[in-house]
């Protein structure tokens, strides 16, 4: 006589299997986001770039902006850089580390450390030139699409989501959520209003930090449900 299947399993392997095809699908869009936006720098297309330059013109905060207010954009856009990922995950990661979760622990150091030269290589690419403002992207030798400070604040945002998804009740996770939406169009904005990037790179940034992470979680397991999940 054959048993009939476990109801609870199978809520949990439809919801495993819910929560990969959420995963391709945003990272499906957000690549299409990512290469329409860049075949638009590449290839100069007008409206892209007029639109770009209008709203660097209306959120630039400046030539003759003051010390203090410059201190406070450059504080607040602190959270999109390499420097305080690594700061923020170093515990994270040791002690993953302790606790001997190596696929966890292997995914975070995927997503975080690579986001990095993979958006240098596609900054090399689109080859696309920072805003001229004389305070704002005129002065860094560095390009301009994608943002790196936009895609690091989205993979540092959905790294955390993701690890601490099954950690979290209903309303803790609305909560992180909101939280980690704000944080990322907060350094997105300030990206701008410093005048070193256009909305496109912006936009960009955020594509390429969120499907980098979701493809990175698939590969090693670390949605719910995964072999690299915490649970």
């Amino acid at each position: 006589m054959e048993l009939p299947p476990d109801g609870g399993a199978t809520v949990a392997r439809t919801r495993v299997a819910r929560t990969a095809r959420a995963a391709v699908v945003s990272s499906v869009v957000c690549l299409v986001v990512l290469a329409l936006l860049g075949v638009g720098v590449r290839s100069e297309f007008r409206p892209q770039l007029r639109l770009d330059a209008a709203v660097s013109e209306a959120l630039y905060a400046g030539d003759d902006r003051a010390t203090a207010l410059d201190a406070l954009l450059e504080v607040l856009t602190a959270p999109g850089s390499s420097w305080l990922r690594f700061l923020v995950f170093l515990p994270v990661l040791i002690s993953l580390l302790v606790r001997q979760l190596w696929w966890t622990a292997g995914w975070v150091v995927t997503a975080v450390v690579l986001v990095t030269p993979l958006t240098t290589a596609l900054k090399e690419y689109f080859g696309r030139i920072r805003p001229a403002f004389e305070e704002g992207g005129a002065r860094y030798e560095s390009l301009s699409y994608p943002s790196g400070h936009a895609s690091g604040i989205a993979t540092l945002v959905t790294v955390a989501l993701v690890l601490a998804w099954p950690l979290l009740g209903p309303r803790a996770r609305h909560r992180a959520l909101a939280v980690g939406i704000a944080l990322v169009v907060l350094v997105g904005l300030t990206r701008m209003w410093l005048g070193v990037h256009y909305l496109s790179d912006v936009i960009g940034g955020w594509a390429l930090g969120l499907a980098w992470t979701l493809v990175t979680a698939l590969l090693f397991g670390a949605l719910s449900g995964g072999r690299a999940a915490l649970r």
